[in-house]
């Protein structure tokens, strides 16, 4: 069989080009956002108390629901499945405790009060999407993960074994849904001469009755028409909405909130949930800035505002 393009001889490639920028606009980057984690930054994301009695009930009945938990952690109940994306319930994003970038607030509930999760998506292997401890602690409860190609000998070598490894447009069932591998526009990185050796991906989870849609980390793509033809339309599509300054840094990695907003169109995107700002301080965008612009978006286009939100931390929506 013949290659998939965005193989490499050393690992993996995107199907557009990307770029982290230059020296001159990443070494200044890099300074900020140690100063940024010194003295610290305001505008972290508010929370409500989550109705875990809800959520538990809700393991066994699966009304369809999202509860943002922060960053680009949901979780998420369809068609008799709980599962989460991206879960990291750390007090930084770094190698080692205390050596990253710092959570602004802290999750809404404890890992210890979740409803059983069936299984976790994980994007891509960067730390504030590939959490360790967080992962031990839920594989420990009997958790599945679903990762990306190449990440799952990181889980393995962590004594992980319940782990799936796919490819772009690669699936795999799990009890009444199936588990969709998609494409991204972004990259993988966890120490300093492993870049692109694993695969990114965002993540499908398809159902009897809901489809929903996990974009992970991802610039601007024309894989959002892909995706969206060959597996929506979508009921919810959970969307990153921050991290996108300076734009010559991440505006090939990362959406901002008006490319999210456009982004339901060819998803196919009934709903879209805005994720990944407000949790941790990564870029140089005001904190509180992205629900600012992508509801300002939602409005310019004259798009139904009910379709577009921002929840609080641990609030559950229905979808």
């Amino acid at each position: 069989m013949a290659t998939p393009p965005h193989h490499g001889p050393d690992g993996f490639r995107n199907a557009e080009p990307t770029s982290h920028g230059s020296l001159g606009v990443a070494l200044p980057f890099f300074a900020r956002r140690i100063w940024s984690n010194v003295v610290g930054r305001g505008g972290g994301a508010s929370a409500v108390a989550v109705d875990t009695a809800f959520l538990r009930y809700n393991a066994r009945h699966s009304v369809p629901t999202a509860t943002w938990i922060g960053h680009a952690t949901v979780l998420v109940q369809m068609d008799g499945v709980t599962f989460l994306t991206d879960p990291i319930w750390s007090d930084t994003a770094g190698p080692v405790a205390g050596l990253g970038a710092r959570r602004l607030v802290p999750p809404p509930l404890a890992l210890d009060e979740l409803p059983p999760i069936d299984f976790v998506v994980v994007s891509h292997s960067h730390y504030d999407h590939a959490d360790l401890p967080t992962l031990r602690a839920l594989a420990a409860r009997g958790a599945h993960v679903f990762v990306p190609l190449g990440l799952g000998r990181l889980l393995r070598d962590e004594g992980i074994t319940a782990v799936t490894e796919l490819d772009w447009w690669q699936a795999a069932p799990f009890e009444r849904v199936t588990v969709h591998c998609v494409p991204a526009r972004h990259w993988s990185r966890r120490g300093l001469f492993d870049e692109n050796e694993t695969l990114w991906s965002g993540w499908v989870v398809s159902g009897p009755t809901r489809r929903f849609y996990f974009a992970g980390d991802t610039g601007p793509t024309a894989s959002f028409a892909a995706i969206g033809e060959r597996l929506g339309p979508f009921g919810l599509a959970a969307l990153p909405i921050g991290a996108y300054e300076p734009a010559a840094m991440m505006g090939t990695v990362h959406l901002d909130p008006e490319q999210a907003v456009a982004a339901a169109a060819p998803l196919g995107a009934e709903r879209v949930l805005g994720v990944h700002w407000g949790t941790f301080d990564l870029t140089d965008e005001p904190v509180d800035e992205p629900p600012v612009r992508f509801h300002r978006e939602v409005a310019r286009r004259g798009l139904a505002a009910d379709r577009f939100r921002t929840p609080r931390l641990g609030e559950t929506e229905q979808w």
